[in-house]
């Protein structure tokens, strides 16, 4: 079914971002014939925004531009402005600094309008900048077309909490007061669609891509999903999720309310306890002990879903401590795939437990979870030398579960982060390397077996190329492993990163095609082991020159924080 023309209306809201806010009003401006207007909302800006968007108006008759006397400090008033203005039947939402991909918006009016749907999203996906790397946002809810009734249909709906990728009936807004929060009100999105969903729309959903969310970590001034560093953020956060559980409750949407309380655990819980570590003392201390306040207002059955969930499992520790502890091993879970390091403790009658002096916190639910979904633990050792990149692996024991199942052999991936992962498997000759493109773009695989090596644990040895790694160029690396078992089970997960004298270390490879490889490897946030590779001695000073401006920069921000403090 074709979409009719000139039903929706876009609104852009900007403060200060000259630099983007035209791109993101022209990206709107050319989805054709079915935009009936933008209305472009400018918080008092004072960096010349208002003028370029008075210059595009003049020749765009669909533009039309809004300035606010004062600043709101925050999203939701000038979204709210904007909302209130416009016209047409249909209304989405667009930030300054990203934009709407060609064909968004036809894609998700036919599909409203076929559906006859309140709601309509599609695949919203994360551009990493400058590198262009894309991640799908909550790509799974959005694989197929679909549509529901109301929002308990799919409860996975409470994980996108993201307004700027749905198309919204105005009629329907308008009708059930949905608004966003005024003035400085972090985490607006999630408020916001806590009372969309709260309001039981008919859902459609689609698979194209109808939003790119620009991340630009080297900004000057980070946006506020990225600016994490201050504990307030962390309380901003836990504020609004609270607000959103709490209205999908008044609402009595109990099923959304509980998932809402469980995608917490999942998503937000685990992002800030991977980073725990990377902060200073006094955060840690605050964090714990706002978050052990925030989670007494969780009930058994919140917990009783999945008790060993890697969301859940932290969240138990953090309730059963007053003071921070084990954020290593915190940091192991919260990756993802979740990895459980040792040591795996049992209680006096050998039920699994998180610690010996935290038996409260058992970990008995492991002893019958399918090993797909065990959170097994790999480390990893790389030693970078002219003869080959050397890997060493070793698979710990979980609880019987590993020996069990019977460890086989480990597929090593090497995916190349900035557009996607090079692939290697069995090809006749056990070990051999094969470089190629899948699902998760560029990938160098390559599959050796695991055999014991005592002490609970296995072990598999592999050899990586230099000269392979750097064909593309200066480019980053992550490792996944794909685990294989006698029982037929297979398990994705990633590599613990052991530090130590010379593990993590950058070192000059000599190399027959580029001369010298820069091999760095180094430790993700959430522990896991990654590569840094640049060839020639031009990509060698390159990897360096960006070391020392991410450096300035972070210096910048510390300044500048200090400063505001």
């Amino acid at each position: 079914m074709n979409a009719s023309p000139a039903q929706v209306a876009v609104v852009v809201i900007g403060h200060d971002d000259a630099a983007h806010v035209t791109d993101a009003v022209r990206s709107a401006l050319a989805q054709g014939p079915a935009v009936r207007e933008v209305v472009a909302v400018d918080d008092c800006s004072a960096d010349g925004s208002p003028g370029l968007l008075d210059r595009l108006a003049a020749t765009e008759p669909r533009l039309r531009v809004i300035r606010r006397p004062v600043n709101s400090g925050g999203c939701g008033t000038p979204r709210n402005t904007g909302l209130d203005a416009v016209t047409a039947p249909y209304v989405m939402f667009l930030d300054s600094d990203d934009v709407l991909p060609p064909g968004a918006v036809d894609a998700l009016l036919t599909a409203a309008v076929g559906a006859d749907a309140h709601v309509t999203g599609g695949l919203c996906v994360r551009r990493e900048l400058p590198s262009g790397r894309e991640v799908p946002w909550e790509g799974d809810l959005y694989a197929a077309y679909a549509v529901f009734d109301r929002p308990e249909r799919c409860p996975r709906l409470v994980y996108d909490t993201v307004c700027v990728n749905k198309l919204y009936r105005t009629g329907f807004l308008r009708e059930h007061g949905i608004r966003f929060p005024d003035g400085r009100f972090p985490y607006e999105d999630l408020v916001f669609t806590a009372r969309v969903w709260a309001a039981s729309p008919r859902v459609a959903l689609v698979p194209d891509r109808v939003y790119v969310w620009h991340v630009r970590r080297s900004a000057e001034r980070l946006s506020i999903s990225l600016d994490r560093a201050d504990v307030a953020n962390w309380r901003a956060r836990t504020h609004a999720c609270r607000t959103a559980h709490d209205i999908l409750l008044t609402a009595g949407r109990k099923r959304l309310a509980r998932e809402a309380r469980g995608k917490f655990l999942d998503h937000e819980l685990r992002m800030y306890a991977r980073e725990l570590r990377l902060r200073d003392e006094g955060y840690r201390r605050a964090w714990w002990a706002h978050t052990r306040q925030f989670l007494g207002a969780y009930d058994a059955a919140d917990w009783e879903r999945d008790p060993v969930a890697p969301g859940a499992l932290i969240g138990r520790v953090v309730l059963s401590s007053p003071e921070p502890r084990d954020l290593a091993r915190l940091q192991e879970l919260a990756a993802r795939p979740a990895r459980l390091s040792p040591p795996y403790a049992r209680a006096a009658d050998g039920t699994p437990v998180w610690s010996a002096d935290l038996p409260g916190v058992t970990l008995e639910p492991l002893l019958t979870r399918p090993v797909p979904l065990l959170p097994l633990a790999v480390d990893a050792r790389l030693h970078p030398r002219a003869g080959g990149t050397r890997l060493h692996l070793r698979l710990h024991e979980l609880y019987g579960r590993v020996a069990e199942a019977g460890p086989d052999g480990v597929t090593v991936e090497w995916r190349l982060r900035d557009g996607g992962a090079v692939t290697a498997g069995r090809d006749g000759s056990p070990g051999a390397v094969r470089a190629g493109r899948d699902g998760h773009g560029t990938v160098l695989r390559r599959t050796v077996p695991l055999t014991p090596s005592g002490a609970g644990s296995w072990q598999a040895v592999t050899t990586v190329p230099p000269d392979r790694l750097a064909a593309l160029g200066t480019a980053t690396w992550d490792l996944r492993l794909r685990l294989t078992f006698r029982d037929g089970s297979r398990s994705e997960v990633t590599a613990h990163a052991l530090s130590g004298p010379g593990l993590l270390r950058r070192r000059a490879v000599p190399s027959r095609r580029h001369g010298v490889v820069l091999v760095r490897p180094y430790a993700t946030h959430s522990g896991a082991l990654a590569l840094r590779v640049a060839p020639g001695p031009r990509g060698a000073v390159s990897v360096l020159g960006a070391r020392v401006r991410r450096l300035l920069r972070h210096g910048r921000r510390r300044r500048v924080a200090t400063v505001g403090a």
